[in-house]
C-alpha cells in the first residue's frame, strides 16, 4: 500500500483477488485491464491517485458505473469511485451536491420528497457526474435543455493533484471545458447541479408491432414537428428476444417503441399523443401520468450488464429517404439484429445556455443512434453493421454526441466530431495549460494543442 501514498481505499494490481470484479463495469465488452487500480473512498484517495499516476506516467481512467466505457484503460492508472456516493438536497435553492459515484436514481430519490427533480436520463441506473460532464440529453432536456446547462460548481483534481473548486466566476475556462469535456481535465469528485420543480410527468412507451414500423416512423417523424418543448420524445427500433425476462406481448417481434416525456398538464398530453395513438393498435401503452420517481419506466432499459457497442449521428431531419434506408438496416427483415433509435432534439438545447460551456451540436434537430449487442465473434458482423450505418449517415451528419459514443471503440475523428471546430481547438487549447502531460487521455482524449 505505501507505493500508493496515503490511498485508504483498496488497491488492485492484476493477479488480486477483486481485480477482475473492479474493472469489469455495465458495459462488458472492452473491460479495463489497467496496470492498477483505485478504488477511491474520499477526495483524498483521488488525489492520491493522481499524484501517483502522474509520478510514474501511467494514464488515468475514471470509472463509476461502466456504462458509456469508451476506451479501455489498458496499461493506466483507473480510478474507481463507486463508493462516493454522498447526494445533500438544498430544497430553497433548488440544488443537489453529488459525488462522483452517484447514480441518478439515488439523486431523483433524494429530490422527490422536496418536489424537485434532477436533469436525468433514460436509464436511473447511469452514474450523474460523467452523464453530466458529457452534456446530457435528458428527459426533459427540450423543456430545461443539457444536464451540463445547470451545473453550478464542479470539484476536480486536476493533473498537479491539486483539488480546485470550479466555478464559472472563479475559473471560467476550466469550468467551461468540464461541461462537455469531460474527463480530459481533471478527475471529477463532485458537482452542485440545479435542480428543477418537477414531481410528475405525462409519459410512459407506445409499443408497436412490426408491421406498423413503417407508419409509426413517419407519423412521429411529423407528428415531432408540431410539438411543443414541453414534450420530449424518441423511437426506438427493436428486435425483442423470445424469452420470459420481457413483457409476453412483446416476444420475439420486432416493435416500434415511442417513448413520451410531457412535462405538461396531463389531459394536455392526452391530447397531444393522440396522433400517435391513432396510428394503429398498441401491443402496450403505458403513457399516462407519473411521479418523477417512476420515470425509469419510459425507456425501460435493461439493467443488466452486457456488451454493446454504439453510435450515433446528430442530423438536421431524419428525412424519408433516411427513415426507408435505416428501416432495411435494421427494422423487421433486415440481416442483422440491432437498435436504432431517432431522438427528437432542439428545444432549450438549442439555445445557449445561461453559462457557456463546451457541448457541440446544440444546433441539430435529432440524434440517430445505432446499439448492437455483442457475442462470440459478432465484432466482424457488428463492424460491417455500423460501417454501413456510418455511410448512410454520411453527408447527412452533423457532427456526434459523446455520450453515445461507447463501446471500447471511439477514434480521434468520432470525438471531434462531437464539436464544432472552434469549440474542439478552444478545448485543445485548455488541455495543454491544464494537462500539457496529457495524463488523462483514455476516455475521449483530446490531445495538447
Amino acid at each position: 500500500m505505501s507505493a500508493y501514498g496515503t490511498v485508504r481505499g483498496a488497491v488492485f494490481e492484476p493477479g488480486d483477488d477483486g481485480y477482475d470484479a473492479e474493472r469489469t463495469g455495465f458495459q462488458t465488452a472492452s473491460p479495463h485491464r489497467p496496470a492498477v487500480i483505485v478504488v477511491a473512498e474520499d477526495v483524498e484517495d483521488v488525489r492520491a491517485a493522481v499524484e501517483h499516476a502522474a509520478a510514474h506516467g501511467l494514464p488515468v481512467a475514471v470509472q463509476n458505473t461502466g456504462h458509456g466505457l469508451p476506451l479501455p484503460a489498458d496499461g493506466g492508472l483507473l480510478i474507481a469511485t463507486r463508493k462516493t456516493t454522498g447526494v445533500e438536497i438544498d430544497p430553497e435553492a433548488r440544488t443537489a451536491r453529488i459525488e462522483a459515484g452517484v447514480r441518478w436514481a439515488q439523486v431523483v430519490a433524494a429530490a422527490a420528497p422536496h418536489g424537485l427533480a434532477p436533469l436525468s436520463g433514460s436509464s436511473p441506473g447511469v452514474g450523474a457526474v460523467s452523464y453530466t460532464l458529457g452534456g446530457g440529453v435528458g428527459l426533459m432536456s427540450r423543456r430545461y435543455g443539457f444536464a451540463a446547462d445547470h451545473v453550478r460548481s464542479i470539484d476536480v483534481v486536476t493533473a498537479d493533484a491539486e483539488l480546485r473548486h470550479v466555478t464559472p466566476d472563479t475559473d471560467p475556462d476550466l469550468f467551461w471545458a468540464l461541461l462537455g469535456g469531460r474527463a480530459n481535465f481533471g478527475v471529477v469528485t463532485g458537482l452542485e447541479i440545479g435542480l428543477l420543480p418537477v414531481a410528475r410527468l405525462f409519459g410512459g412507451g407506445l409499443y408497436f408491432d412490426a408491421g406498423l414500423i413503417p407508419a409509426v416512423m413517419d407519423a412521429w417523424r411529423e407528428w415531432t414537428r408540431t410539438v411543443p418543448d414541453e414534450m420530449t420524445s424518441s423511437v426506438a427500433l427493436m428486435p425483442v428476444p423470445d424469452v420470459p425476462v420481457f413483457p409476453e406481448p412483446l416476444r420475439g417481434r420486432h416493435i416500434a417503441h415511442i417513448r413520451i416525456a410531457y412535462t405538461g398538464d396531463a389531459a394536455d398530453g392526452e391530447h397531444l399523443i393522440a396522433p400517435l395513438r391513432a396510428i394503429g393498435p398498441r401491443l402496450i401503452d403505458t403513457v399516462g401520468e407519473m411521479p418523477y420517481t417512476d420515470s425509469g419506466l419510459i425507456h425501460n432499459e435493461p439493467p443488466v450488464p452486457m456488451a454493446y457497442r454504439a453510435t450515433n449521428a446528430a442530423v438536421d431531419e431524419p428525412a424519408g429517404d433516411l427513415v426507408r434506408d435505416l428501416l432495411a438496416l435494421a427494422g423487421p427483415g433486415a440481416p442483422d439484429r440491432t437498435i436504432v433509435e431517432i431522438r427528437h432534439l432542439g428545444g432549450a438545447m438549442a439555445k445557449p445556455p445561461a453559462v457557456p460551456n463546451a457541448v457541440g451540436n446544440r444546433d441539430a434537430g435529432y440524434l440517430v443512434g445505432l446499439l448492437s449487442k455483442l457475442g462470440p465473434d459478432a465484432d466482424p458482423v457488428v463492424d460491417a453493421l455500423h460501417g454501413r450505418f456510418g455511410g448512410l449517415l454520411a453527408g447527412r451528419s452533423r457532427g456526434q454526441v459523446l455520450n453515445f459514443l461507447f463501446g471500447g471503440n471511439a477514434t480521434p475523428d468520432q470525438v471531434r466530431a462531437a464539436y464544432e471546430p472552434e469549440t474542439y481547438r478552444r478545448l485543445a487549447g485548455l488541455k495543454a495549460r491544464y494537462d500539457p502531460a496529457n495524463l488523462f487521455r483514455l476516455n475521449h482524449n483530446i490531445p495538447p494543442a
